[in-house]
């Protein structure tokens, strides 16, 4: 009974390492004698021939890592730190596994890269203004230097971006420089609106003198308001230039 029972203890071994299940979202990329079999097998039942067969369990889900800050001095000679996310998901899972050691921690690195080397290239301004450009060109570039590990790179996202206080400072000062100019000029239209509808009303009322008597009552009917003791006299212009006149003779 004892070599029956190691027969069959190392039977089940045998079978337990030769069995795999991979999810739905995994794939297994299978070596037979160190290299790779053409085609990754799953998801479902798997029977691979171990010792022979050596297996790597590869996900394909959506995966989202946080690219650290980093500083980048833009175009402009601005000191800044920038952090970012990226999106992507093996499409290829023997190359993930045969190109790159670890494509995880290869796919943050080159992402830390092109990041500070995109920046670099903008303007401080640019930077805060072009952000859904500069995303399209993070994940473009990105795509493209980490497609021969079989990594496909969906999105690139900028999370924040810090400055220094003294930076945030003169931002602020100049905002309010260019709120004041806006005011200045709104008032200015203004002015010149209002201007040029007193010629109007100065011509209507010379081409009908009898305009100006309307608004002398219409101004004491303003004045003239709820519980106002005050008392107005009209005097006409034209009897002040007559007296002033007088007094030349």
């Amino acid at each position: 009974m004892t070599p029956m029972f190691v027969i069959l203890f190392l039977f089940v071994i045998w079978l337990v390492n030769s069995v795999r299940f991979p999810k739905e979202y995994e794939r297994l990329v299978v070596f037979r004698l160190g290299r790779a079999l053409p085609e990754p097998r799953g998801p479902g039942f798997c029977f691979i021939l171990w010792p022979i067969d050596l297996a790597t369990m590869i996900t394909t889900r959506l995966i989202a890592f946080d690219v650290p800050p980093q500083d980048v001095i833009t175009k402009d000679n601005v000191s800044v730190k920038v952090n970012a996310v990226v999106f992507y998901r093996v499409i290829d899972p023997i190359r993930a596994t045969v190109e790159v050691e670890n494509y995880n921690y290869a796919t943050s690195q080159m992402a830390q890269t092109t990041l500070r080397t995109i920046l670099g290239e903008m303007e401080f301004d640019e930077l805060l203004a072009k952000r859904e450009m500069i995303n399209e060109k993070l994940q473009t570039l990105l795509d493209r230097q980490t497609d021969p590990w079989g990594i496909k790179v969906t999105h690139v996202e900028i999370k924040d971006v810090d400055i220094s206080e003294d930076l945030r400072k003169a931002m602020a000062r100049q905002a309010q420089a260019e709120r004041e100019k806006r005011a200045k000029i709104i008032a200015a239209d203004g002015e010149f609106v209002a201007a040029a509808k007193i010629c109007q009303a100065a011509e209507m009322m010379e081409k009908y003198p009898v305009a100006i008597q309307l608004r002398y009552l219409q101004t004491l009917v303003e004045i003239g308001g709820d519980k106002n003791t005050t008392t107005i006299f009209p005097l006409p212009i034209d009897f002040l230039k007559g007296i002033l006149n007088s007094k030349k003779d």
